[in-house]
This record gives C-alpha cells, sequence and structure tokens, in this order.
C-alpha cells in the first residue's frame, strides 16, 4: 500500500474519492442520453469510467455487469501502443480488439482519451457501447455461426480517432461505408465522444479545486481502500479447494458439448480460479478471450465478497485467474468471438457454482444463465425502411436459501440492462409483440423449498415478407441447476409458428431463420433451479403457487405432497409430506 501524505486530511481524500465516483456517474447518464440506439438508450448495453494514469480502474458505470473490468484492458492496451509522449492531449483511440483490448466482441466499441493536467497524464477516461452495427456477414454483426473474426465486422485495433483533437475524417467515412445504420453507429460513438469529454472536465475541475497532489493522493487512497475492503470480505469465507464442471451446449455450427471446469481456491489473502483442463478453442463463435474470461471472474469474485463495493482495480488484487492458452475462455486470433458472453456466462458460473452450497447467504442456485441474445431484421411495414432488433431476453433466477427466485430479469452478465419496451419495438421495428408473460413450466422445473424464477415467454410477429431472425439460446441442453435437492430448472429455447400453421421448433442456436408475414417467432427463457426440498415448501404456499398459475394442481400432488383444490385453492398435506418436515 502507499503512504498517503499525512498533511492531506483524510475527510479530503474521501470527498475526492466519492467526486471521482460521481464523475464516473455523471459519464454513464451522458452516454445514455446523447446515444441514437436502443440497445444503448433503452437497454444500457454499455459500460463508462476513469482510470489512473497507468489503466488502473477507478470508477465505472456499468448497465453490463459482464463488462466489469474491460475498460482496464482498453487503457492498458493503449498505454502498450502509445508508449512515452505517443499520446496527446485531444487524443481519442478507438478500439474493439478482442484478444487484447477489451475482451468482448466487435460489436463492442471502445473509446479511451487521456486525461492531462498542466501538461502531465493523469488519468484516463473510457468507455465501451454495443454499436448496432459494426458491418460483418450478418445484420447485427454478431452471428452465431461466424468461423473466424473477419466475418464479424470492422476491427478496430487501437487506433486515433481524434489526433490532439483534430477528427480522423478518413476513418469516419471507412466506417460509414461498412456498416447498415451509418447515423446509429456514428451517432453513438459521438455519444461516446461526448461521455468522455464530460469524465475529462470532471477530473480537471476536482484538480484546479483540490491540487493535482491532492488527486494523485485520493487516486492511491481508493485503491487501496478497494483492497482493504476485499481482504476484509475474503477473510470470512470458507477455505479450501471448491471444484465444479459444466458444459457450452455448442459452439454454434454444430459442434459440441464442450466440457469447462474449474478449482477454486480460497486463503486468506488469495481467491484463485483455476480453468485448466477446460476445452480448447472451437471452430465457432462462443470463444471468448482472456481479458473477457477476467471480467467474469471479476464480476461474480465480487458478487461472492462485497457486492455493494464500488468498483475498482484494488479490489481485485487478491483476486488470480489461471486458464490454458487457447482454450475456449482464452481464445486466439483469429476465431470467432461473436457470442463470447455465453462462454463468459459458462465460466462465471463455475465459479458460481463451486461455492454456492458453501456461501447460501450470497449465491443462489443456478439461473438461465444464457444472454438469450436476439436479432431481428427486416423492411418496416409502415416505412419501407429496414430495421433491426437487437437485445438480449430476461429470465428466470435461481432460488435462495430464504427466498425464491427472482422472474424475468437478465442474466448475471448483464446486470441492470433492460428490454425494449413493447411500445417502442411495435413503432420503430417491423414487428407486433403478439405475447410478454411469464413461462408456465409444467413438468415441475425449478421446484423447491424456495423455487426458481420464472423465465418469460416474448413473441414477434413479423408483419412484411422475408424478415430474419437470428436467436443465441445458450443452457439449451444443460439446466439452471438445482441445490440440496431442489430441482433443475427448464431450457432456454424457441419455436417458431408459421401463418400455416406448422411450427418448427424447438431450437437453441439458429441463425437467419426467415419469416414472412404473419410468421411468429416465439422465445422461451428457462427458469431457476430450485433451492432445497420442495416437501419442505409450506402447504399455504404452494397452493398460492397453482392459483398463480406457477405449477399444476397434478405437480403439486406428484411433487409437493399438497393436494389442492382449484375451485377455492384449499388445500391438505399428504402424510409422506408430514413426515419429511417433521423431519422423521
Amino acid at each position: 500500500m502507499t503512504a498517503i501524505n499525512p498533511q492531506i486530511d483524510p475527510f479530503t481524500l474521501e470527498i475526492v474519492k466519492d467526486a471521482l465516483l460521481s464523475a464516473g456517474d455523471e459519464m454513464f447518464v451522458a452516454l445514455a442520453r446523447t446515444s441514437m440506439s436502443p440497445i444503448i438508450y433503452e437497454v444500457l448495453d454499455y459500460a463508462s469510467g476513469l482510470t489512473d494514469s497507468a489503466g488502473n480502474l477507478l470508477t465505472q458505470g456499468n448497465g453490463v455487469t459482464g463488462f466489469i473490468g474491460m475498460l482496464t484492458f482498453m487503457v492498458k492496451e493503449t498505454l502498450k501502443k502509445y508508449p512515452g509522449d505517443k499520446l496527446k492531449e485531444g487524443d481519442i483511440i478507438i478500439i474493439n480488439d478482442p484478444y487484447q483490448g477489451g475482451g468482448s466482441h466487435l460489436s463492442d466499441v471502445g473509446l479511451v482519451m487521456p486525461i492531462f493536467y498542466k501538461g502531465q497524464l493523469i488519468a484516463f477516461s473510457a468507455n465501451k457501447a454495443h454499436w448496432t452495427e459494426v458491418g460483418g456477414k450478418d445484420p447485427g454483426s454478431f452471428t452465431n455461426d461466424s468461423v473466424d473474426i473477419f466475418q464479424e465486422g470492422l476491427q478496430f485495433s487501437c487506433i486515433k480517432l481524434y489526433d490532439e483533437g483534430k477528427l480522423n475524417e478518413a476513418l469516419v467515412e471507412i466506417i460509414r461505408s461498412n456498416v447498415r445504420f451509418p447515423d446509429l453507429s456514428l451517432g453513438d460513438m459521438f455519444a461516446q465522444v461526448a461521455a468522455l469529454r464530460t469524465g475529462e472536465k470532471r477530473v480537471r475541475e476536482l484538480c484546479d479545486k483540490y491540487t493535482l497532489a491532492t488527486i494523485l493522493a485520493a487516486i492511491e487512497y481508493h485503491l487501496d481502500h478497494g483492497e482493504a475492503m476485499a481482504k476484509q470480505e475474503l477473510a470470512r469465507l470458507p477455505k479450501g479447494e471448491f471444484y465444479a464442471e459444466d458444459f457450452i451446449d455448442t459452439d454454434g455450427i454444430g459442434n459440441g458439448p464442450f466440457p469447462i471446469k474449474v478449482k477454486v481456491t480460497i486463503s486468506d489473502d488469495e481467491f484463485i480460479c483455476d480453468f485448466r483442463g477446460s476445452s480448447p478453442q472451437v471452430p465457432g463463435p462462443m470463444n471468448c478471450s482472456y481479458t473477457g474470461l477476467a471480467s467474469a471472474v471479476r464480476a461474480i469474485f465480487l458478487a461472492i465478497t462485497n457486492p455493494a463495493q464500488d468498483v475498482n482495480d484494488g479490489v481485485f488484487r487478491p483476486l488470480k485467474i489461471i486458464v490454458d492458452p487457447q482454450s475456449i475462455m482464452s481464445a486466439e486470433r483469429p476465431v470467432p468471438v461473436s457470442n463470447y458472453f455465453e462462454t463468459l456466462l459458462g465460466s462465471l458460473d463455475l465459479v458460481w457454482k463451486a461455492l454456492a452450497p458453501h456461501i447460501p447467504s450470497r449465491l443462489t442456485a443456478g439461473q438461465f444463465l444464457s444472454v438469450c441474445a436476439v436479432t431481428l431484421s427486416g423492411t418496416h411495414h409502415d416505412t419501407g425502411e429496414p430495421f433491426l432488433i437487437v437485445e438480449p431476453s430476461v429470465g428466470g433466477w435461481g432460488g435462495g436459501n430464504d427466498a425464491d427466485g427472482a422472474s424475468g430479469q437478465f442474466c448475471f452478465s448483464d446486470g441492470e440492462t433492460y428490454n425494449v419496451p413493447i411500445e417502442v419495438a411495435e413503432t420503430r421495428y417491423g414487428v407486433l409483440i403478439d405475447e410478454y408473460c411469464l413461462r408456465e413450466d409444467r413438468n415441475g422445473a425449478g421446484a423447491g423449498e424456495y423455487i426458481g424464477g420464472k423465465g418469460v415467454i416474448r413473441s414477434y410477429r413479423a408483419m412484411t415478407d422475408n424478415q430474419a431472425v437470428t436467436v443465441t439460446f445458450g443452457r439449451n441442453k444443460f439446466l439452471p441447476w438445482g441445490i440440496d435437492n431442489g430441482h433443475e430448472g427448464s431450457p432456454n429455447e424457441f419455436y417458431v409458428k408459421k401463418a400455416n400453421g406448422q411450427v418448427d421448433g424447438p431450437f437453441g442456436v439458429y441463425p437467419r431463420y426467415k419469416l414472412d408475414k404473419n410468421d411468429v417467432v416465439q422465445l422461451m427463457t428457462g427458469t431457476g433451479g430450485g433451492y432445497g426440498n420442495p416437501l419442505k415448501r409450506p402447504a399455504e404456499q404452494v397452493a398460492h403457487d397453482v392459483k398463480n398459475g406457477y405449477f399444476s394442481r397434478k405437480e403439486a400432488e406428484a411433487i409437493f405432497h399438497v393436494l389442492v383444490d382449484e375451485s377455492d385453492y384449499s388445500f391438505k398435506e399428504m402424510p409422506e409430506r408430514n413426515r419429511v418436515v417433521k423431519g422423521e
């Protein structure tokens, strides 16, 4: 830890620390309010924040939990490419390199801006946002059957968008000529620029008010405080080695499933996640790079230790990650990474699965897990203009040791994001929403003392011919896991109901399914896993579940051993249930 200048009182350090956090929040809001795409201003699929001059994260506002830590890698790649005095005041770097510069896919475009004060580099302002389009072979750019990175869109390999304040017009024209919706993509890019400059302005104002020495001391204090808080929480965790194994369903082009595994070692000072022995990188686009893996592990580490803690790189100093080179979770150029998020989620879920039985106050049973990504393109029925839906889907979280799972929520890595509202979808896109409701599983999925949260059904009706939908629903073959005799959840899947009455499906992953007018794509996300023996669920609650449509009367009898009269929802417990509840 760095010694703090005793002449700077701790109250000032706290005030400056909170001012830096506030600047990060302001950057986040500025980007949402100036962006052009619903995937940003409605869904909040982006992150923004500040780092110190070495690229260590100071503050990050993010809708997408899976972006935790990715800004760090973007800035450090920028420092590597532009060492010494090659970075100038007014420079802005554009980067979407999945392998070193951010760890996601090409659609997530990052901007990095060095912040100078009186000629000295003191910090960076950075953000990362999902553009509606970056080109590539399919509308929406990220696709589930690409075979190399070159099919997935434009690559910005850490190059200057602004050079000492001068816009690189040639690069702008390249973008304009290679994306399907240039107004959206370029509009979002300039919104990102505005947010960066907001961060720069606030940091400079702090330097003017408190002096540069105070700001630098506050930065060190902030990082050291994060480390101290993490180690304090680490000391409270169970110690030892914990294991979990699972599978990635498919690579998107017919191969799989692919085994993944982890050994988590917890000591007083370290939290080590060892993923060695997992599948090598695969031919299709489910590969995740090391930087994506690092963000995944950071997210679950934060959930386990202190989810209320402000995110900075000091928090993650006790965290160590080990992985084989060129694995499915440490992929290297030029393998495709378009749907990296499925392996990112699978990786963090392994740590979750290994520790959930041992930390019941922090971790629930398994959730539906997948981003459940959907892109739907075609022609608008009123305007005749092309449209493109790009969005994740909500589903069910697992039951906990004292509460039912949440229904209709985004997966872990999507965090505080949102659906495109029905009103917006029906106005901007060439579809109608036939239904949007909780999914009623009829197989006892998610049963337990505390039941898994419900998935949802969301159905899009095509309003014109020749539309195409690409769906990537992981957790289709390997279901959300239960804990302590809780039942597994249900799969993520979708059907296509043709206008002629034909029903096609179920599918998990499918590229460019053709839809004609009045065809309906019915998206069905999974119910989370159950926690605890179903026979211990209060009989009154089981009757209430039947009334709500969560379980049928027959399931209440067969799984929970409760007889429910559907005329008035009165109930009676069966003898075997009484013996279990009483512990006989």
